[in-house]
């Protein structure tokens, strides 16, 4: 699979990774997915803020005790984990189905840390979405890769392809955020 997207798009997630450093920062991917040419084109970015609490915390370590018998996952924050409100995601799905689109993958930052996903990331994504993720060093954005699960429930890099913006135009309008 590839992942087809503009600078525009990559900026965006970029600025949005900078903004919310040192936390990180999040979103979703909307857009097509194409049994044909086994490719995802992202149409709209959508930026969301990082809905991470304690309580969200203490649920994903309540479902590692009944899972493995034991707490597996540290406590973390806002600077080392993301969750994205389930309202959001619900709210961004039922407009993607509007609009004749899917939601196609996540975005999210790693502060001070290399843009490759970690166990945690593994362990809650979704078998053929995009997994974009921006390396911010110093409030500075200085990476981004893609990533996508295999059949081993492994993250393998996802090529992108950048669309040139006035090509992007005709062929997949931007929507708002």
């Amino acid at each position: 699979m590839a992942l087809n997207l503009t600078q525009e798009h990559i900026d965006r997630m970029k600025a949005h990774g900078e903004r919310a450093y040192p936390h990180e920062g999040c979103g979703l991917l909307v857009g097509r997915f194409d049994a044909v040419t086994n490719e995802k084109t992202l149409v709209n970015l959508v930026l969301l803020e990082n809905a991470w609490t304690d309580d969200v915390a203490a649920d994903l370590a309540a479902a590692d005790l009944a899972t493995h018998g034991q707490e597996t996952t540290p406590v973390m924050t806002k600077a080392r984990r993301y969750w994205i409100d389930p309202q959001d995601l619900f709210e961004t799905q039922r407009q993607a189905r509007q609009d004749g689109l899917a939601i196609i993958g996540v975005y999210h930052s790693h502060p001070d840390a290399e843009a490759v996903p970690s166990g945690c990331d593994r362990d809650l994504a979704w078998p053929s979405y995009a997994y974009i993720i921006v390396s911010v060093r110093h409030s500075i954005a200085a990476d981004l890769q893609n990533w996508q699960l295999d059949d081993n429930h492994q993250f393998q890099p996802e090529p992108m392809n950048i669309v040139p913006a006035s090509a992007a135009k005709d062929r997949m309008p931007l929507l708002s955020s």
